[in-house]
């Protein structure tokens, strides 16, 4: 398969020269930019991923009934995690 180009864009020189300061030792700005979009890629990616997950776990609860309140899980995690403080104040960790 032939390779192809990402559309270059024009930035200012300050924005260049500090994207130039952070790039590893030997790695070329074309590598930064090339990590940078496969990164933001796969980052919404996932994220597509997660809201579609969550999106037909609230329709299979809307369908089937079997769900627990918001509150409920709330005040759950707020008990475990008042009740973790007070371990780490007896145990001093």
């Amino acid at each position: 398969m032939k390779t192809t180009t990402i559309p270059s864009i024009r930035v200012e020189p300050d924005f260049r020269a500090e994207v130039e300061a952070v790039l590893a030792e030997g790695e070329t700005l074309s590598q930064f930019v090339e990590a940078s979009v496969r990164a933001s890629v796969e980052r919404r990616r996932m994220q597509a991923e997660f809201i579609a997950r969550g999106l037909r776990s609230r329709d299979a609860a809307r369908r089937t009934g079997d769900y627990v309140d918001a509150d409920v899980v709330i005040d759950g995690l707020q008990r475990k995690l008042d009740a973790a403080r007070v371990r780490v104040v007896k145990t001093g960790k």
